[in-house]
């Protein structure tokens, strides 16, 4: 089993920037690729991006346009969803979710059923 935590959340003016968090626990996810969503209320859960296992390849939505990055650090069993110039319609609370693969060979990567292990999510709140 993998317990994953996410942090890094809270209250931003739009154009700010935040660090989201993603630790794991109970066994590594050094091997797994691990994906970032997002869900506003009202919404359905929304992909945002994927990072592979050894942080080579990464995958964003079309709306993250250069905005955001992901990055882990293997060591640390964790990893990092860093947001640049971020909009009132980034509010959501964000999750991170770890596969049970390295790596993905289609689109199918962007569908939270791709994922297996899930955190309970971090609250971002970017205010005009």
């Amino acid at each position: 089993q993998v317990q994953l935590v996410e942090s890094g959340g809270g209250s931003v003016q739009a154009g700010g920037s935040l660090r989201l968090s993603c630790a794991a626990s109970g066994r590594t996810v050094s091997s797994v690729a691990v994906g970032w969503f997002r869900q506003a209320p009202g919404k359905e859960r929304e992909f945002v991006g994927v990072i592979n296992w050894s942080g080579n390849l990464r995958y964003y939505a079309d709306f993250v346009k250069g905005r955001f990055t992901i990055s882990r650090d293997n060591s640390e069993n964790t990893v990092y969803l860093v947001m640049n110039s971020l909009k009132p319609e980034d509010t959501a609370a964000y999750y991170c979710a770890a596969a049970e693969k390295g790596g993905w060979v289609d689109t199918t990567v962007k569908r939270p059923s791709w994922y297996v292990y899930w955190g309970q999510g971090t609250q971002v709140t970017v205010s005009s």
